[in-house]
């Protein structure tokens, strides 16, 4: 239980590392390019563009932090396991500002921010931690990779996979 609590608070540092890159892009983009007063669809691209950046920055983190002992050794299926539940995530942000900005008509920055990063945030972390810890940083996956890739025998001991 202790392990699983101290990868939580990893998950949560890393996320809030990619939540100021995707916050800080994001209203850079809306501000600036992509303001609403300009680009009628301004917002909605500025949080595609600033969830692409955040998924860098997150998987990066995850990959060689919170989830070190579980990696994968093929990084780019890895990483492209990681790009697919980041969309999930970035699907239910992009909902949540779509629904706000676009059919409820609250248009302020202040609004922007509350739907689609707080709210869809909240939402779309609990999806992404439950399909990284099921999926793409699965002890069991982590240990037929490492059996199939070099006959070793992997066995997983305290959430870390030790190759024997």
């Amino acid at each position: 239980m202790r392990r699983l609590i101290a990868q939580l608070a990893r998950f949560g540092i890393v996320g809030a590392v990619g939540f100021v890159v995707d916050l800080t892009v994001f209203n850079a983009l809306r501000a600036t390019v992509l303001s609403p007063e300009e680009v009628h669809s301004g917002p909605f691209w500025a949080k595609v563009c600033s969830t692409i950046v955040a998924i860098f920055v997150n998987w990066m983190g995850n990959r060689y932090w919170t989830f070190r002992h579980q990696r994968r050794s093929v990084a780019a299926k890895e990483g492209v396991e990681f790009v697919v539940v980041s969309l999930g995530g970035m699907a239910i942000s992009l909902g949540c500002l779509g629904i706000s900005h676009y059919a409820l008509g609250f248009t302020s920055a202040l609004a922007d921010n509350i739907s689609g990063n707080v709210i869809g945030l909240v939402l779309g972390t609990a999806f992404r931690f439950w399909l990284y810890k099921v999926w793409v940083y699965h002890p069991d996956r982590v240990a037929r990779e490492g059996e199939a890739t070099d006959g070793a025998v992997a066995d997983t001991v305290d959430d870390r996979t030790v190759t024997r």
